[in-house]
């Protein structure tokens, strides 16, 4: 079997000032619950007692602002950089903000390139412990611009358990690979439904088979997260369930993830940091 592409020669990516960790989260195609996860996520780490803000780059589906439930646009300072939308803590911008209602975002790539630099660039996120960017699903023009644009610290990938959805997931995990960027960790959501009347584990899409992707590919599992109205009900509501803290019905493995997630960051910024062993 011939030997894969070597990972590409990148340009030189600049850090975000005040930001310590960037975060993308990734999916290989639409409709694995990503930005569910990603707002969950993200408000589970501002629970847990960390400084974070979340970039919606999922310019063509920005759903944002419907899961945290706010219409609020941002304002501009004098020096034309955006204030970010404050929501229970956590600094948020999003296309969905500037864009609101049915009108669809017709873009091509110089477009799309231009508002996520801008969103990277030229938001005053101030001092975040983490800035947590939901992509769009896929490997295009927004994922691009961001890792040449700008450090980022790691990736998540999101999947259901069917075998349609894992196709993608390795396409995603070999893209960042491709450019780089490491992967934290596979997230399976939708992993199983527990029976309302008999409490017990039903696998509607499958169970698991995230788990032996992310292990073929040496990643780690960081989690699996369950079908629960309650999860469906938070982000259509604009209340999402991690608003509620650890200890909410559905929450729990919301907040393990996050916490999964902060552990990879911390193992990779020590290996970074590590000094190189020469040996004569």
């Amino acid at each position: 079997m011939p030997p894969g592409p070597a990972p590409q020669q990148m340009p030189e990516r600049q850090p975000i000032p005040g930001v310590k960790k960037l975060v993308a989260i990734a999916s290989g195609k639409g409709g694995v619950g990503k930005t569910t996860v990603a707002v969950n996520v993200a408000l589970a780490l501002v629970k847990l007692g960390h400084k974070v803000g979340l970039l919606d780059a999922d310019v063509y589906g920005p759903n944002v602002p419907i899961m945290l439930g706010t219409t609020q646009e941002p304002l501009a300072t004098m020096d034309k950089r955006i204030i970010p939308v404050e929501v229970a803590g956590l600094k948020m911008i999003s296309m969905g903000l500037l864009n609101p209602g049915d009108k669809p975002v017709i873009w091509r790539g110089p477009m799309l390139h231009s508002v996520i630099t801008q969103f990277l660039r030229s938001v005053q996120w101030g001092d975040l412990d983490y800035l947590v960017i939901d992509l769009p699903p896929g490997t295009g023009d927004v994922q691009l611009t961001l890792i040449q644009t700008v450090a980022v610290t790691g990736a998540v990938v999101v999947t259901t358990p069917s075998t349609v959805a894992l196709a993608d997931v390795r396409k995603a995990i070999e893209m960042f690979r491709q450019v780089n960027v490491e992967v934290l960790g596979v997230v399976e959501n939708m992993s199983t439904f527990a029976c309302p009347h008999c409490a017990k584990p039903i696998d509607i899409f499958g169970h698991g088979e995230g788990a032996k992707t992310a292990q073929a590919y040496g990643v780690p599992v960081l989690g699996e997260i369950e079908i629960d109205p309650r999860i469906r009900i938070g982000g259509d509501s604009g209340k999402p369930v991690a608003l509620l803290g650890e200890n909410a019905l559905g929450a729990k493995s919301l907040f393990d993830v996050a916490r999964a997630v902060t552990a990879r960051l911390e193992a990779v910024s020590a290996n970074a940091n590590a000094p190189s062993v020469q040996i004569d």
